[in-house]
């Protein structure tokens, strides 16, 4: 490539929003080869064969930048750029009352109510999101604001299940309020491939606008149960899900028609995500794996064949749409039972960074996903290799031409039943690492999302909601990140493991910043105890996963030097030895409670004092992820004497 084309090139790569250079986390400036930039342009639907193809681009994304987008985005209080010349608009308010508004050289008057508009003027039509400035907070107490973090599947009820789901959900969140617990945050509900337990990771969805029908409960609303199975400590989802699936398909059959009638007509999209479980169940009974392996025309949701197979398939498709009722209007039921238990937040939902390749979203909405790359993280001395973790997410381009609706539906979907939302990844509302298919992650590169919009967006649906947002900012942020989420009263998250100080001691609760969430772990870390016992340590022995020249005996070592960091800072008297670590466990739970951090929150396993964490990240089969049960139901466990003793500890008044 000769000079010239380079430097249109990374003229094109800035338009399209990729970075050039980046700065790993040693302060290193890396730069991203023009190879790599080209494939990742390429996925992206920019030619850069030639000069003229990349002037092509450049002129493509400058005609996209100055035309009136679909939806306009601002916040209340600001003076809005509109690309018309126009003097005077109309803005139409949801509820259908329409006055002028003043345009002045340009500039639409600002706007002082947030909600959605309908803007007309001389020229141009749009629809206009004005955001308030900040997300809603809990309502504070004199009681300290706590609560717990679990993952459904691992609960247990009085009846025999394979997993829990949220029969199981409901009967604990009425345990934890009775004992004064103020939010319950729980893994993803994301809809998964139904009825396979190849890929059965919360984090690896088929889509993040509909739910994951596997943990659906008929008699939340009031419908007979689903027929009995069992399983051991560790969850067999291979076996577990084609089951779940079977009971429900006789659940759906067992429907009367008035029962039936209860289902409401459904939308264009979740009728289009029923549609591809439909397919999907009809492919993988043929061998293929996820819609890019079927036949080619039943891989665009538009085609003749797809309509054709929809009108041959309309009880199917019913089944599907009843499957997705059952979930959307449980987890509802679950919500209100929160509320009804003294919860004033109850539910905190998650939202994962992205979906499979091969799966709903991605099949239902080809021209708003990215195609051709997936997600994950650069190389860096932690992981030299990098990481892709297969999944894959909106495009920016394809947001800003659907005037970001399948972004709204997606927070709309995960708000609707929660009193909060957890962005796994934040990081990824401003910027994203993106890999070229078949290539290596240092093939990547960092794309920039339209963070401003975004970030406004997730602000307007939380006040619509009125429903907290946590952004998950853990490791490097990038520039301008946390001033913009700390405005917005989006709390960022503090966990125990992670607040060391310059001399990596770990910091005094009163050391914590108000606006977050203090926590002792998340799914992905050591519990207290498995840290405070070295179970980590086991596991990555075992697994040949310790870092470069230790072995387990250093290992040790170094982990007995942190024990006495850790006990120096939350703990009185004597350190307990290794095998000991209950006065730990409550010693951390006191110490995030003590903080001045708006919520604190602490895994179930913390809570339980187990040993094991749900997830040990890196790993697929080699540790048993999202496989572990608890051992009762979680009313009888939290109502043991050392339990209760933990819940106090965390539940301190301030």
């Amino acid at each position: 490539m000769n000079t010239k084309t380079s430097s249109d090139l990374h003229e094109l790569a800035a338009a399209a929003g990729l970075e050039r250079y980046w700065r790993d986390v040693d302060g290193r400036d890396q730069v991203v080869s023009d190879g790599a930039l080209a494939a990742i342009l390429s996925a992206l639907g920019y030619e850069t064969g030639s000069a003229r193809k990349i002037r092509s681009g450049l002129e493509r994304i400058a005609e996209r930048d100055r035309a009136l987008p679909p939806l306009l985005i601002t916040e209340v209080g600001v003076s809005t750029p509109l690309p018309t010349k126009a003097t005077i608009a109309e803005l139409t308010d949801q509820s259908g009352v329409t006055r002028p508004i003043a345009i002045v050289e340009g500039m639409l008057a600002a706007v002082d109510a947030p909600g959605y508009y309908d803007l007309s003027f001389a020229g141009g039509t749009c629809w206009l999101a004005v955001a308030p400035l900040r997300c809603p907070l809990p309502r504070q107490t004199e009681a300290r604001l706590w609560g717990t973090s679990l993952q459904i599947q691992s609960l247990r009820g009085t009846a025999a299940k394979a997993f829990g789901g949220l029969g199981e959900l409901a009967g604990a969140v009425q345990a934890l309020g009775a004992r004064g617990c103020q939010a319950v945050a729980i893994n993803p509900v994301h809809a998964l491939l139904p009825g396979t337990g190849d890929d059965y990771s919360p984090y690896s969805p088929s889509s993040r606008t509909y739910l994951n029908a596997a943990i659906a409960d008929p008699e939340l609303l009031g419908l007979p149960p689903l027929r009995a199975s069992s399983g051991g400590d560790l969850i067999d989802w291979p076996t577990a899900l084609p089951e779940r699936l079977q009971a429900l398909r006789a659940s759906f059959a067992a429907m009367s028609h008035e029962q039936r009638a209860r289902i409401p007509a459904a939308d264009s999209g979740h009728y289009r995500h029923a549609l591809h479980d439909a397919l999907y169940c009809h492919f993988r009974a043929k061998g293929a794996a996820d819609w890019r392996s079927w036949p080619k025309r039943f891989r665009d949701p538009d085609s003749a064949a797809v309509r054709q197979f929809a009108e041959q398939n309309a009880d199917e498709i019913a089944f599907h749409l009843y499957a997705q009722w059952l979930t959307r209007e449980g987890l509802a039921n679950v919500q209100a039972i929160a509320r009804q238990s003294g919860m004033g937040i109850g539910l905190i939902a998650d939202l994962a960074v992205g979906v499979r390749p091969g799966g709903s979203d991605c099949w239902s909405m080809p021209g708003v996903m990215l195609s051709g790359l997936t997600i994950g993280a650069p190389p860096d001395p932690l992981g030299p290799l990098g990481q892709n973790w297969s999944i894959t997410g909106y495009s920016p381009d394809g947001l800003r031409a659907s005037g970001y609706q399948p972004w709204i539906a997606m927070l709309r979907s995960a708000l609707r039943a929660s009193g909060g939302l957890r962005i796994d990844h934040a990081f990824g509302l401003s910027r994203l690492w993106v890999i070229p298919e078949g290539g290596e992650c240092a093939d990547g590169a960092y794309l920039n999302f339209p963070f401003q919009d975004m970030v406004r967006l997730v602000t307007l649906e939380a006040h619509l909601a009125d429903a907290m947002i946590i952004a998950e900012d853990l490791g490097t942020a990038p520039s301008g990140f946390t001033h913009a989420v700390t405005e917005r009263n989006m709390l960022g998250m503090r966990v125990l493991w992670f607040e060391r100080a310059a001399d990596h001691g770990f910091i005094g609760a009163h050391d914590y910043p108000a606006n977050c969430v203090a926590m002792t772990g998340t799914h992905d870390t050591p519990t207290v105890a498995g840290w405070w016992r070295g179970r980590d340590l086991d596991w990555a022995d075992q697994l040949g996963r310790l870092p470069a020249n230790v072995d387990r005996e250093q290992a040790e070592r170094i982990r007995d030097w942190d024990r006495g960091l850790l006990w120096s800072t939350i703990g009185e008297g004597t350190r307990p030895a290794p095998d000991n670590p209950a006065p730990v466990v409550d010693a951390a739970l006191a110490h995030v409670g003590n903080s001045p951090a708006l919520l604190a929150i602490a895994p179930v396993e913390d809570l339980l004092a187990d040993i094991e964490q749900p997830n040990l990240p890196g790993t697929i089969s080699e540790h048993p992820n999202w496989r572990r049960r608890q051992a009762a139901p979680l009313e009888e466990l939290l109502g043991q004497p050392e339990t209760l003793q933990r819940v106090a500890a965390i539940a301190q008044r301030r």
